[in-house]
């Protein structure tokens, strides 16, 4: 199930697009802000726990700092995608540099998965919402379908790929607990830009209030 539900909920996010094709996505904003705090409760209220009971070494702490400067590094290529920026110009080229950075977050993210008992259900929660961004903005593109199916197809099975190197892989079994620090990195950083982001103009809004207390509820209830 950890390999096969990253890719269907990609599949979901394409076909909420392909099917109700909306003009907009105002209706995002809540999820994007919901799947920001459910990512950033499960990184506290699990990741870190496990990582840093397991053990003393302060090059943990380098490790997540890593992580932090490599999501940077990837949303030099990807302009922000992993937490709702996306702009795909009226060119038909390939956008390279948006399928780059996101396949690589998406394998890096998917590499604890078997480390964490209930990350999946973050990651699934975090990805829904970029599928239904990234779909929306290549369905708007001019790049052709043949192309745009292929950007989704790819994106959709590096989650699967990373937890599967892992699980493969010996070598890599082995750096488990810098491997988790390092995502643990990534997260934070995408999931408090995602929560930052959502108060245009520092506004109060309820809805997007509540979303993100339910959120964390939610990722608080299913630990105990």
């Amino acid at each position: 199930m950890n390999l096969i539900l990253p890719f269907i909920t990609v599949v979901l996010g394409a076909a909420v697009v392909i099917v109700w094709r909306p003009k907009q996505l105002r209706y995002v904003k809540n999820l994007l802000a919901f799947s920001g705090a459910f990512l950033l409760s499960i990184t506290v209220f699990e990741m870190l726990p496990t990582v840093f009971n397991h053990t003393q070494s302060s090059s943990l702490g380098l490790w997540v700092m890593g992580g932090i400067l490599i999501q940077i590094l990837l949303e030099s290529l990807s302009k922000g995608a992993e937490h709702g920026h996306i702009h795909i110009n009226s060119q038909s080229k390939f956008p390279w540099g948006l399928f780059v950075g996101l396949c690589l977050h998406a394998f890096l993210e998917g590499m604890p998965i078997e480390q964490h008992e209930h990350l999946i259900w973050g990651v699934l929660v975090h990805k829904l919402p970029i599928a239904i961004i990234i779909s929306y903005f290549l369905w708007q593109s001019h790049l052709s379908k043949a192309k745009m199916w292929l950007f989704l197809l790819l994106f959709a099975l590096m989650t699967p790929l990373g937890t599967w190197s892992v699980h493969t892989f010996e070598g890599l079994q082995q750096y488990s607990i810098e491997m988790s620090a390092l995502v643990i990195g990534i997260f934070l950083h995408v999931s408090t830009t995602i929560l930052f982001e959502s108060s245009e103009g520092h506004r109060f809004d309820i809805t997007k209030l509540l979303a993100i207390v339910s959120a964390i509820l939610l990722a608080y209830t299913i630990q105990h």
